[in-house]
């Protein structure tokens, strides 16, 4: 597991320093999981899995894909990572009228994807 949790990391694009952080970890503590020193406790799999969204089965076995599919996350999970501007217009948007929303969709995808 500790090469999986490297192999995250670096997938991530984080120092140890910025990963630990937002697990509640040291950077030396990363690091010392990470080069087998020590095991990571089932409380830093549960915090790495819901900070990154990381398949507990493959963290822990290897099997499966990395990353949860984002339907499989709880919404509140979602709304939890959203800064104040981001759920602010979360928030405008599901208050528009049903056809509007429509219209804003079709503009997003002809104009963004």
């Amino acid at each position: 597991m500790n090469e999986r949790i490297k192999q995250l990391r670096k997938t991530l694009k984080l120092s140890g320093a910025k990963f630990g952080e937002k697990i509640g970890l040291k950077q030396s503590a990363v690091s010392l999981i990470e080069n087998g020193r020590n095991n990571a406790t089932d409380q830093t799999i549960t915090s790495i899995c819901r900070e990154f969204n990381v398949n507990e089965r493959w963290l822990r076995t290897g099997e499966g894909e990395m990353f949860n599919a984002l339907d499989d996350i709880p919404i509140d999970n979602l709304l939890n990572d959203l800064d104040p501007l981001e759920l602010s217009i979360l928030k405008a948007y599901v208050s528009l009228d049903k056809d509007v929303r429509k219209k804003a969709i079709e503009h997003f995808k002809k104009h963004l994807l």
